[in-house]
């Protein structure tokens, strides 16, 4: 089962690696055992993150909206449970989504982004499952970064008088931070190198390098208990 699965790998690689068309994503559905959609279908798809105002304005090109699809169809497969395939192929779809994706990138199930254009993503970052970023502003995760179960990060706020008003700030989070279940990160937040942000936190405001923050709103209560270890040395290993 394992070489078939790597040699389905190799094959969806190639497809993607081509002028990846509507013959091709479904060349990958068959691989994937997915839905085997007409072409005329699937060339009539169009994605919710198409309906944004900042995809109106720069509109998905054919190749992005057909990964931004197969990154999404992945998790409503049974495939999607092999981990040996699925993280991968998440890997191979996030190198050609993102602006940036680093080395060794993992990312579970159910992780969702609406504009990975806008996503720079270092080395050795991890998605655990249920992570939702909205990325209209611009998100950069440094290298070694965690974002544990259901974080959210958000880049944009609407005008309270006219919904149709918008404001759009990035985040950036430095090496080693880890962000904990159910976090909520607001927009321009900057999370400094080392930090950890806790459980459940509605993140408002910058966090400092090597500190710890909870609660709603975050505030510091503490410095990391970095033992003295920093960079490599935190064994920010996530997966074995």
């Amino acid at each position: 089962m394992g070489r078939r699965l790597d040699d389905r790998l190799e094959k969806i690689r190639q497809i993607i690696e081509s002028d990846l068309d509507a013959e091709g994503v479904r060349e990958i559905l068959r691989l994937l055992d997915g839905p085997d959609y007409p072409v005329d279908i699937l060339e009539e798809l169009t994605l919710y993150s198409e309906l944004l105002p900042l995809v109106r304005e720069r509109p998905f090109t054919p190749r992005e909206r057909y990964l931004h699809f197969l990154w999404d169809l992945l998790d409503k497969l049974p495939l999607c449970l092999f981990v040996s395939f699925a993280i991968p192929l998440r890997r191979l779809l996030g190198e050609r989504i993102f602006e940036r994706c680093g080395v060794g990138f993992i990312c579970e199930e159910h992780v969702r982004f609406n504009i990975g254009r806008n996503m720079r993503v270092g080395d050795f970052v991890f998605f655990n499952r249920g992570v939702y970023i909205d990325s209209k502003g611009g998100v950069t995760l440094g290298n070694q970064v965690c974002l544990t179960e259901d974080v959210r990060i958000f880049t944009h706020t609407h005008s309270e008088s006219s919904h149709i008003e918008r404001e759009y700030k990035g985040v950036v989070i430095g090496d080693y931070a880890k962000i904990y279940t159910g976090a909520t990160i607001l927009p321009g937040v900057t999370i400094g190198e080392q930090a950890i942000v806790a459980a459940q936190s509605l993140v408002t405001q910058d966090v400092p390098a090597n500190t710890v923050v909870a609660g709603m709103p975050a505030k510091i209560i503490r410095e990391r208990k970095t033992e003295g270890r920093s960079g490599d040395d935190l064994d920010h290993i996530w997966l074995y």
